[in-house]
């Protein structure tokens, strides 16, 4: 592979410029893109030639921006000092430098636009950030991809000194039908998520036209009404149904598809997608947990889910969102899963203690689901609005669903220990297991109440680099002989994992 000398200060491709104008003129349209609409529909066309001049003289500024990005955007590799440096800025320069053992993960991606052009784009992730911390959005992909090599090199490993020879072998490929499968058993709160952000941004929309431009709300609401009438409810929901597992899956094969993981050197490559392209590399003894789950319907297809959680300055595994330096892995079967967790963790010990929950953690939950919701709904329907007191058999139905879910989320609810691991299990319906390895736990918090002390009851937290995760009510008597042993191993440690 020809090799670059990124000694010195480099620009992106001149294929850049092009990219800048689309990402300036998309962050535009994208902004006023309800103003924009509006006014176009308003506009006095006999005017049109006013229009299309000012029109070209907003793409000359534009073009002009876009030049003067590309010329004062540089990057380099300083040596010396092991760092990546970055400039940027037309009239306010920033000068961006990454400590080249905090970075990692770097992801060479492609975008519709970029594939286009012909170019990549190369991200570079550390820890302790929320967001990507540089990006450069245009570069050859021999280029990237051997720059790639570059920031993720052992420390050991000179710059500019990169082997390259990138033998690459296997782990895992999912195929189509894999993806259709996982599209239609998991992440239906992603697309239903993704609907009402798509129709309330779209409201708000309608609604800012209407205060900026005077729209008749009247006939507004009669266009509304008309169309409503001519839906029933059964098909509405049917509607809605259809439109969430087809939005599922199709999000799914695009963003996953020709999804594989490759074993390239010491190095995990992780690539997939139909259209905009991504390219991870990531080192294993960085992954700070890993986590599979797998629910009802993917346990009979024999499918799990996995993620590869980085170090990240997300608070904790509760959130939901999805979380920076997280690799995804939508399916795989239980080999290929016992695969990936050799090659990050090696031989793993089965021999596990259990660690279950006092009954006061599901007493907690059936007291702040079932119990305050079920009150409030009597008070309010028997003294306040007795019009509800017909809905008052739907309480059955809400007390035997919310029931079961606790019951089997109680019964899931599980910390294993062992000398190497810890592996916390969790959920009633999308049952996960989380993995933590002893020597990379950063910290741990115990916490017990003056009222749990006679029960022998307390809560702990274990605080990594990739955020906070915790086990509640367990039995203090069994858990803080462990507690002693992980901090000894803690403070003993001397493998390095960032």
């Amino acid at each position: 592979m020809e090799t670059c000398d990124f000694s010195q200060p480099q620009r992106q491709s001149i294929k850049g410029i092009a990219i800048m104008f689309a990402d300036t003129l998309q962050g535009i349209i994208r902004g006023l893109w309800a103003p924009l609409l509006l006014v176009l529909y308003k506009m006095d066309w006999t005017k049109i030639f006013v229009v299309f001049g000012f029109l070209v003289l907003v793409l000359v500024v534009i073009g002009v921006i876009a030049y003067l990005k590309y010329i004062n955007f540089t990057f380099y590799l300083d040596s010396k000092r092991q760092e990546f440096v970055i400039q940027e800025g037309i009239f306010s320069k920033n000068k961006v430098t990454l400590q080249l053992n905090k970075i990692q993960q770097v992801n060479i991606n492609q975008s519709l636009i970029q594939k286009m052009v012909g170019v990549y784009s190369l991200d570079i992730d550390t820890a302790g950030s929320t967001k990507k911390e540089v990006s450069i959005r245009a570069i050859d992909f021999k280029m990237a991809n051997y720059l790639k090599e570059l920031l993720v090199a052992s420390e050991k490993t000179k710059t500019n000194e990169v082997a390259t020879d990138f033998a690459e072998d296997s782990i895992l490929k999912i195929n189509l039908l894999t993806l259709i499968k996982v599209g239609f058993t998991s992440n239906y709160g992603r697309s239903i998520a993704l609907i009402i952000g798509f129709f309330g941004t779209m409201y708000n929309g309608i609604y800012d036209f209407k205060e900026t431009f005077e729209v008749d709300e009247q006939e507004v609401e009669g266009y509304i009404d008309q169309s409503i009438a001519y839906f029933s409810l059964s098909f509405i929901i049917l509607l809605i149904l259809f439109v969430v597992i087809t939005l599922n899956v199709g999000r799914i094969v695009f963003k996953y598809f020709d999804y594989q993981i490759k074993k390239q050197n010491e190095s995990l490559v992780v690539s997939h997608g139909l259209i905009a392209k991504k390219n991870t590399l990531l080192k294993p003894i960085k992954v700070q947990s890993a986590l599979f789950s797998q629910n009802f319907f993917q346990k009979k297809l024999n499918l799990f889910t996995m993620e590869l959680n980085q170090a990240s300055s997300n608070d904790g595994f509760e959130q939901e969102n999805t979380k920076k330096g997280t690799i995804e892995i939508p399916g795989c079967s239980d080999a290929e899963r016992n695969n990936i967790m050799t090659m990050i963790y090696g031989k793993m010990t089965k021999e596990k203690e259990v660690l279950t929950p006092n009954f006061r953690y599901l007493l907690k939950a059936v007291i702040l689901t079932i119990v305050v919701p079920i009150a409030a709904v009597l008070i309010l329907g028997l003294f306040v609005l007795p019009e509800i007191q017909f809905y008052f058999p739907l309480i059955l139905v809400y007390l035997v669903f919310v029931g079961t879910v606790l019951w089997f989320k109680f019964r899931n609810y599980r910390m294993y220990v062992n000398a190497d691991f810890i592996e916390l299990k969790r959920n009633a319906w999308e049952v996960q297991h989380q993995f933590l390895e002893v020597y990379k736990i950063q910290g741990i918090t115990t916490k017990q109440y003056f009222w749990h002390k006679k029960a022998d009851v307390a809560h702990i937290t274990f605080h990594t680099a990739a955020g906070d995760v915790g086990f509640k009510f367990a039995k203090y008597s069994k858990l803080k002989n462990w507690i002693n042993y992980w901090l000894v191993e803690v403070e003993r440690s001397s493998k390095k994992w960032m």
